[in-house]
Order: C-alpha cells, then sequence, then structure tokens
C-alpha cells in the first residue's frame, strides 16, 4: 500500500506524520520524502547512506551544422524551450520538458538530446527502515521529473509512505498520483483551513481516499472540524498545542522516542487508514 502524506501548506507537521509513522511500524515499511526542493525527513530519521545517484532529464542540442533554421522545432514547442533567433537555435534547456518533440518534428536530423542535471537520489536505511530522498539542484525550476525518480524506487506489495511537498502544485500532484490514501495535514487556523479546502480539491480529482491529522488541535478554532463534518473527511489524529512535541521537533527527535504513548497512537492512524482504504479499494 502507498500512503501519500501532504498539506495544503507549510508547517503543519506533515513530516513530523510520515517520519513517525514509519517509524512506528518498524521494519519492511519504505519512506520516501519527495520533498525534493527542501527534504528534512533524514534530520529525523538519520539513515545511513549508501547510495547516491545523480539524475538527468534529455534535453534538445542542435547541430548547426545540419541545421537549415526551418523553425519546425520551435513551432512543436509548447513551452517555448527552444527558438530559432536570426542565423541561430537557441534551446532554453531549464524550460523544457523533455517530450522529445522537437527532436522527432527536425527534417534533417539536427538535434540530438543531451543530459541536464535535475539533482540527486540518496538511498539508506535505518533499523529496517528503507529510506529513500530527493534532492534538487540548487537552482532547478522542476521537480516533478526527480519526484517521478523518486517514486520509481517504490517497493511493489510492500508498505510505502511518501512525505508529499506542501502546497496543491505539480510536485504534489506527482507525490500523490497512483497512492492508495492520502494524508491531509492541517492545522485549525484561518490560512491552515483556506489551504486544506484546495488540498481537499486535489485529492478529490485524482479520486484517492483521504483522512485529515489536526496538528496544534487543542490552539486556534473549530473551522477545520466544521469543514470536515460537512465534507464527510474522517479526522484520523489530533496532536495537541504541546511544549514538549516542539522542543523534541527542534532537536530533530521522533515524537515517539520522546513520548512513547504516542507510538500506538501512530500504529492506530495505520490502522485507520488500511480500513479506509480497503473499503474504497471496495467501492
Amino acid at each position: 500500500m502507498i500512503i501519500s502524506v501532504a498539506s495544503g501548506k507549510g508547517g503543519t507537521g506533515k513530516t513530523t506524520i510520515a517520519t513517525n509513522l514509519a517509524v512506528s511500524l518498524g521494519a519492511d515499511v519504505q519512506l520516501l520524502d519527495c520533498d525534493v526542493e527542501e527534504p528534512n525527513a533524514h534530520l529525523f530519521i538519520r539513515p545511513d547512506i549508501r547510495q547516491v545517484e545523480t539524475v538527468t532529464t534529455p534535453v534538445p542540442e542542435v547541430d548547426m551544422q545540419k541545421c537549415t533554421l526551418c523553425g519546425k522545432c520551435a513551432q512543436i514547442c509548447q513551452y517555448k524551450a527552444i527558438v530559432v533567433l536570426g542565423s541561430t537555435v537557441l534551446p532554453f534547456v531549464e524550460l523544457c520538458h523533455s517530450c522529445g518533440g522537437c527532436m522527432w518534428a527536425c527534417p534533417e536530423k539536427a538535434i540530438r538530446e543531451t543530459g541536464r542535471e535535475l539533482g540527486v537520489i540518496e538511498r539508506g536505511n535505518k533499523n529496517g527502515l528503507e529510506f529513500v530522498q530527493g534532492k534538487s539542484r540548487v537552482g532547478e525550476a522542476m521537480s516533478p521529473p526527480l519526484i517521478r525518480k523518486v517514486r520509481e524506487y517504490t517497493r511493489p506489495g510492500g508498505l510505502t509512505i511518501i512525505d508529499a511537498p506542501p502546497g496543491t502544485s505539480c510536485p504534489v500532484i506527482t507525490s500523490m498520483r497512483g497512492a492508495h490514501f492520502v494524508v491531509l495535514v492541517t492545522e485549525p487556523t484561518p490560512f491552515g483551513l483556506h489551504d486544506l479546502k484546495l488540498a481537499v480539491g486535489a485529492v478529490r480529482i485524482l479520486k484517492i481516499p483521504c483522512g485529515l491529522v489536526i496538528n496544534r488541535a487543542d490552539m486556534g478554532d473549530d473551522r477545520v472540524k466544521a469543514y470536515a463534518e460537512v465534507e464527510g473527511l474522517p479526522i484520523l489524529m489530533e496532536i495537541p498545542f504541546d511544549r514538549r512535541i516542539a522542543a523534541a521537533y527542534s532537536r530533530g527527535e521522533m515524537l515517539v522516542d520522546v513520548l512513547p504513548e504516542w507510538k500506538e497512537r501512530f500504529i492506530d492512524l495505520y490502522r485507520q487508514i488500511e480500513a479506509r482504504a480497503a473499503i474504497a479499494a471496495e467501492m
């Protein structure tokens, strides 16, 4: 089963839920940190990294000795990643989506593909927990291709927990697509409610069952709970606004290590997810 832990905004405690859930379930669990622009699950898991892989994406390179400046490559590119200017052709590789259309359209076969670095994938483990994370190259504008590479390491038939990026844009959709259940982490504030609504809309477009975890649940107001009731969203767990939890987080410590009674609560969270995912699969 694949569980994606997401949130409409940053700072809600998404990584706290993903890491503590993974650790609570013990061995034979896989944790993928798909927040490739700012991965931080490793700060809590502290895995032994054993493999680092550089990830590239194909981009066009033009042989001006063969090019006739016909402009067909520029015509087919919807992202304006290649243009004809005067007597030359300029690829803007940062805009390229690696579709290969320009190479296919070129009648002179003057375009070939070369690799552009997106970032790296790091793999390791900690006490039987398999850990995989992506790290974008500094200045890289497109993260979905790297996220897809991270997700290629998903083990079929096992339990995979994905720490998704915050928000509701393309990287989040890439991290959630194909999951069996999405845990949406939110907080009881006006900002939390606003972005939760956007996240719920994205999950429903993908037709994935979801449930809520409310962090810092005893602050703010009850509008998140009222929204959940109206929309039929199950509240799977509530975490209080507790100084001990905040202090543990600031030190990079796991909640289930500092407050062991929370381990059973995260195991119960998984049981609820498993049950609801099974019901959704039968519908």
